[in-house]
């Protein structure tokens, strides 16, 4: 999600300052994405730049004190936004899945094992997380669904990594060897 809708679905509540959108983004998102000031301050600007939002004060002064608020193409943009699905078809690069790709056609990798350390990993995000949503307030809905969505998320990954490791164990996967080098085709071909 590009920070900027969040900035702006905060706005709609009413005018704020860039620290003010700092700490009730964190605290909405139960603090599992924080962000820094700058960005704040870089997105309320190109948000400014494109329309979106006014200065209170109208000065361009500290970006980071003055309070600012939505202007009607401001909530057009959020309201569009709250109307569009999210799109799972194009998400970014997971690293995780590139490096067992990787893994698997890089020569002298021990898939089995790197499986395992990521496992491990997980399994202690999830434990942290479950702990954490345990103590979340009752009526903390927010929380409540974005440790909730984490910990589903983790559990989802936790079962791929178990299809991974099987696949790699029915595939029998021996490392690839390694690609001749030039100076091997060469040595080769003067035999």
């Amino acid at each position: 999600m590009p920070v900027k809708y969040g900035l702006l679905a905060l706005l709609s509540r009413g005018p704020g300052t860039a620290y003010q959108l700092k700490k009730d983004f964190d605290l909405t998102t139960g603090r599992t994405w924080p962000l820094n000031i700058g960005q704040v301050s870089t997105t309320l600007r190109r948000l400014e730049r494109d329309g979106l939002l006014e200065r209170d004060g109208g000065s361009a002064g500290d970006a980071a004190a003055e309070p600012w608020h939505l202007t009607a193409a401001g909530r057009d943009e959020l309201a569009r936004w709250w109307l569009s699905p999210v799109s799972r078809r194009h998400q970014g690069r997971d690293e995780l899945m590139v490096k067992l790709a990787l893994a698997v056609a890089v020569p002298d990798v021990d898939v089995a094992a790197l499986v395992q350390r990521q496992r491990s990993a997980m399994q202690r995000l999830l434990h942290d997380v479950t702990r954490a949503r345990r103590a979340v307030e009752p009526g903390d809905l927010t929380a409540r669904l974005v440790l909730d969505h984490h910990i589903f998320t983790t559990e989802a990954e936790l079962r791929w990594l178990d299809a991974v490791e099987g696949e790699v164990a029915r595939a029998g996967h021996v490392p690839a060897a390694p690609a001749p080098t030039a100076d091997a085709e060469r040595s080769e071909v003067n035999r």
